[in-house]
């Protein structure tokens, strides 16, 4: 017969050994998946064995498209060298239109009044324009080209250092 004067095991007991930390090590259970298009999101972000310093596991249609931007602008790097004009390239979201615009909205602008000249382009109408990936760089690429050739007054095929 159990002892009145003593507490039942079940109501009061004691862990002992190491503290229990609170470290994801696995997927959770249920489903993950792409909610509003911000891409994976939980375990696949953290930090883990094969990402200590946890590795983002999305980028932003942002930074993936200045990304795109900057290579391009790498491997056109020595032609910036040899050209005597200086130029400003801008990224912008949209740009500013009246409300009364019926045309197609421009992916570019070439602004010659400011010094030095801005070559200024914009990620969402080129975004809706590419249908995947590889067509969005080819648009990049056409559009820096065409733009740098207006303002060295050089023809596009010049620059274009794929060949």
């Amino acid at each position: 017969m159990p002892d009145p004067d003593r507490p039942s095991p079940q109501r009061h007991r004691r862990f002992v050994g190491p503290v229990l930390q609170t470290v994801v090590t696995g997927p959770r259970p249920g489903r993950m998946r792409d909610r509003r298009g911000r891409g994976r999101r939980g375990p696949m972000a953290l930090p883990g064995p094969l990402s200590p310093d946890s590795v983002p596991a999305h980028h932003s249609p942002r930074e993936a498209f200045d990304t795109l931007v900057a290579s391009v602008l790498h491997a056109l790097e020595p032609h910036f060298a040899v050209e005597r004009d200086d130029v400003d390239i801008v990224v912008e979201e949209a740009p500013l239109l009246p409300q009364e615009w019926d045309e197609r909205v421009p992916t570019s602008v070439v602004a010659h009044h400011h010094d030095p000249t801005r070559l200024v382009l914009y990620r969402l109408p080129m975004a809706q324009v590419a249908i995947t990936h590889d067509d969005l760089a080819d648009l990049v690429w056409r559009t820096v080209l065409d733009g740098l050739a207006e303002i060295w007054h050089v023809p596009p095929e010049s620059l274009d250092p794929r060949g």
